[in-house]
């Protein structure tokens, strides 16, 4: 599945409802990138996870959507993302399964 290229690439993650900018960055900067083929990488705190990335559309509004599988202190973690890109601004909601959710915003680098 080859992604539109308004969302290839890496994505700095600058602001979450749920956690401080210190924690987005505490093992590196925070970030999600995304390839042409929809394959990636999330990193904020200690999260550490691959991504599964489809456009989508509803209602005409396209949206990337994305499941994503890691480990969050060692500890194994999954769920799911969406996101929407204005520019270089993304903007969208992670959910972790069975746990937190968080809005969260991020600029291409």
């Amino acid at each position: 599945m080859k992604i539109d290229k308004a969302y290839v690439g890496r994505w700095r993650i600058t602001e979450m409802e749920q956690w401080d900018k210190d924690y987005i960055d505490m093992a590196a900067p925070g970030h999600l990138t995304i390839g042409e083929d929809g394959a990636g990488s999330l990193q904020f705190g200690v999260v550490a996870a691959d991504v599964d990335c489809r456009i989508e559309s509803f209602g005409g509004v396209e949206v990337l959507e994305f499941s994503f599988e890691g480990e969050d202190e060692g500890d194994s973690v999954c769920g799911r993302a969406w996101a929407q890109v204005t520019g270089t601004n993304m903007t969208g909601r992670i959910y972790f399964h069975m746990g937190d959710d968080s809005d969260f915003m991020a600029s291409k680098q």
